[in-house]
């Protein structure tokens, strides 16, 4: 029994769950890179601003990058760009299980999970971990196809909104236990939560601002599961990129510096004798006379900035950056300066497919693990009979990393292998291109015009 609750304190408990196996750094050092305000080029006791002789402060040059962020948000695009897919396999001729799929995928559908499976990969990406809830809430309805008791609900947790997850696993490496630690603020009070469920039992733990635990809720249930699904990874989406990030932001700041202070052109005259020309604050617009000794001459100087250099070294720095991290750089610049074709294209992908690849292992046993949660549920709403079914249909997770596609060279290569002959017929095309509400009227209406048109040949 994981919770002894009769004979040791809530306190003992919780301090024994939270010894936590799973290894991820935590979000206080990963926020540092994730965050650019909080890059070492905005550390103003590393990098000071400088203080003149009279008193003021000339501040210095800050620029940063928000690499760390756009590695997380291009890793979540290349997976959920085409939306994961969750697709019920039923058995040939089993109308039930044809049934149950139908319902899953209502239930996903109304839990919107497309927008959720979004929110999830940046959290595992950028926090390294994200735990989802499954919960009932008793409500009769018919959302999912049927006259269902309970409404089926999810939630989040991640670091990145201030919940500490801690798993608790076996000597076999099974879940006995996932806890939730967070803080709500009632009454101006901050409230400390921890929350643990299990096969049998979901535990609330209370307290305020004393360091001791209260037990609020022992609440069982009947899913014969812990009704949650965890996911971590060792490292952030970015890994060990960082260095070269910061190694960016120094150079275009330190050269941000010199450009402030020589860049602006300075008027010289080249004389043996000294000069005076007042000051270069009056009122005059311009001087329409220049008058200097025979044998003086004068123009404007600039700095010979080696801009080229720092040109080349950002832009090695940022390739090393991608490429590294198999990610595609979709920026517009990036993709301008290099006219190609729409096959062509496609192979700038073949890098992140392998990535997305590498990395949809633990995606898919995560949603695998969450069909098998919504399938414990449908079990409490639907009569026994549907049991065995609903323990028998598999669902696949299907992910299926984003590429342009371009449908042009696709239609060709399907006609040609067809020997020239249509794949599609007319009224398909008119569906698919959307622009008819009604296509069997616009091919009837076509049909019409070219009779009219035949009247007058």
């Amino acid at each position: 029994m994981i919770l002894d609750l009769e004979t040791i304190a809530p306190s003992e408990h919780i301090a024994r769950l939270t010894q936590k196996s799973a290894v991820c750094p935590p979000w206080e050092v990963l926020s540092t890179e994730y965050d650019p305000r909080k890059h070492p080029v905005n550390n103003r006791a590393l990098y000071p601003d400088i203080l003149r002789p009279d008193g003021s402060t000339e501040h210095v040059t800050r620029i940063a990058y928000d690499m760390q962020r756009l590695a997380v948000k291009r890793m979540s695009e290349l997976i959920t760009g085409i939306p994961i897919k969750r697709v019920p396999r039923p058995q040939a001729d089993n109308e039930r299980q044809a049934l149950i799929g139908e319902y899953i995928t209502k239930i996903l559908a109304r839990n919107r999970i497309e927008n959720s499976d979004i929110a999830r990969c940046n959290a595992i990406f950028a926090a390294c971990e994200v735990m989802t809830v499954w919960y009932a809430v008793a409500e009769t309805n018919n959302d999912y196809g049927f006259t269902s008791p309970i409404k089926i609900r999810h939630r989040n947790y991640t670091p990145m909104e201030g919940a500490a997850l801690y798993p608790y696993f076996d000597e076999d490496g099974d879940m006995q236990a996932m806890s939730v630690q967070y803080s709500r603020t009632i009454n101006k009070k901050a409230i400390h939560y921890f929350d643990t469920y299990t096969s049998e039992f979901v535990y609330h733990f209370e307290r305020g601002d004393t360091p001791e635990w209260t037990l609020a809720a022992a609440e069982p249930h009947t899913q014969g599961k812990i009704p949650c699904v965890y996911m971590y990874r060792p490292t952030p989406i970015w890994e060990h990129t960082s260095p070269l990030v910061y190694e960016m932001e120094w150079a275009i700041s330190r050269n941000g510096n010199y450009l402030r202070k020589n860049s602006k052109p300075l008027f010289v005259v080249y004389a043996d004798e000294e000069l005076n020309f007042g000051s270069e604050g009056n009122s005059e617009e311009a001087r329409a006379v220049l008058q200097y000794p025979k044998g003086s001459s004068a123009g404007y100087v600039t700095w010979a900035q080696a801009v080229d250099n720092l040109k080349y070294y950002i832009s090695e720095l940022r390739q090393a950056f991608f490429t590294q991290l198999q990610l595609p750089d979709w920026s517009y610049e990036s993709m301008k300066s290099t006219p190609m074709s729409g096959e062509s294209r496609k192979q700038l992908f073949i890098d992140a497919q392998l990535k997305v690849a590498d990395e949809s292992g633990r995606i898919m046993e995560f949603c695998d693990r969450e069909i098998q949660i919504i399938k414990q549920f449908l079990k409490s709403a639907l009569p026994q009979e549907w049991h065995t079914d609903i323990d028998a249909l598999t669902v696949e997770i299907v992910i299926t990393p984003y590429s342009i596609n371009d449908e042009t060279d696709t239609i060709d290569r399907l006609v040609r292998a067809t020997g020239g002959r249509p794949i599609m017929s007319q009224r398909e095309a008119i569906a698919y291109l959307g622009y008819s509400d009604n296509p069997d009227k616009t091919i009837q209406e076509l049909a019409d015009q070219e009779d009219i048109g035949s009247t007058f040949i």
